[in-house]
């Protein structure tokens, strides 16, 4: 992502007094009604990115053998991350009011149409939700491939000491590799327990890998086949990886005694932009608004911020907001920072 499994991916604010600071902000949020369904728009966005899906399948058979399939593959890249965007907000509740249908809807988008886990995703974004970027709880900081606290630099020898040291560097070529972790992770959350329905879930992901490897196969060459999968997955894990690197990377991270509004605020960061940053990065480019009310649908978020971020300077509670490529950089600066320490201890032997 010590593993809950909640029915949504939304974090459980502490209990609050009537005059708490987070309760005194949701009730401004309830009162201009920015917590209400938008059925209009996800019906609209859901037919779009089905057509999407639709049309980049339907071409693919059309085209057949041919090195323009590679179009195909970038097509359909940009096409399951806008569905691995839509499964998030089905796994917080933002698109149907009761769970059965959300479940069953992320369960299509994420294993059958993606090829991942929905029930291990949903899980280990859970447990991020309910501490951003603590170093113990946070599972999307934990020390694996890349390394997000000092400490953890230290020690590491072989490849994964090369890439702390250079983790800066080959963050965004790391980022070709993520659908594979993701597939990789799924498998993994479906043998050890994790996931609520692993029998159900497994079919799906059997379904998905042997639908898409007999259309690769019986359409394309051998040496097409290995360049669309190669395309597409490298593609697809950079455009997805691009989505949420710029939420908390970079960012502050917490002792884990702040209050709700604080720990959500403080670890995140806002990305600057019109309609197609937010169509691109499906609303998470308002990663404040959305941490502190994460059932609240994707177009409200832009009505919310004004809000959020007026109260937040009556507070006096730093709201962070950049640019997109001022986010990377953040993160990446980060990245370096945090490295610096096995670079030293490299250079020392």
């Amino acid at each position: 992502m010590t593993i809950t499994l909640t029915s949504a991916v939304t974090p459980r604010p502490p209990r609050t007094t009537a005059g708490s600071d987070f309760a005194v902000l949701a009730r401004r949020i309830n009162d201009e009604g920015l917590m209400r369904r938008r059925p209009a728009y996800y019906l609209a966005r859901l037919s779009v990115v089905t057509l999407m899906f639709l049309g980049g399948w339907t071409a693919f058979f059309l085209i057949g053998s041919s090195w323009w399939q590679m179009v195909t593959a970038a097509f359909l890249a940009v096409t399951f991350t806008q569905v691995g965007l839509v499964a998030h907000d089905l796994a917080h509740r933002q698109v149907f009011r009761t769970k059965r249908p959300g479940e069953i809807a992320g369960r299509i988008a994420a294993n059958l149409v993606v090829g991942m886990s929905y029930g291990w995703w949903m899980d280990k974004h859970t447990r991020h939700h309910n501490n951003p970027n603590h170093d113990d709880l946070d599972p999307d900081v934990a020390p694996e491939v890349l390394i997000w606290a000092t400490e953890s630099a230290l020690g590491r020898r072989g490849l994964k000491g090369f890439i702390t040291r250079h983790q800066a560097a080959l963050f965004f070529p790391l980022l070709t590799l993520l659908a594979i972790d993701l597939k990789v992770s799924s498998i993994k959350a479906l043998r050890n327990g994790t996931v609520k329905r692993p029998l159900l879930e497994s079919v799906l992901l059997v379904l998905h890998a042997g639908a898409y490897l007999a259309a690769l196969l019986v359409v394309l060459s051998p040496l097409q086949a290995v360049a669309f999968l190669l395309v597409h997955q490298a593609l697809f894990g950079v455009y997805l990886g691009m989505t949420f690197a710029p939420n908390h990377k970079g960012m502050p991270h917490p002792a884990g005694d702040e209050d709700f509004l604080r720990k959500q605020v403080l670890t995140s960061r806002n990305v600057r932009g019109g309609r197609i940053t937010d169509i691109a990065l499906g609303g998470l480019n308002y990663q404040i608004e959305h941490h502190l009310f994460p059932g609240m649908p994707t177009p409200n978020l832009r009505k919310a911020q004004p809000i959020v971020r007026a109260y937040c300077a009556d507070l006096g509670v730093a709201y962070e907001e950049t640019s997109l490529t001022t986010s990377y950089r953040q993160a990446l600066q980060y990245l370096h920072e945090v490295g610096a320490p096995a670079r030293a201890e490299h250079a020392a032997r």
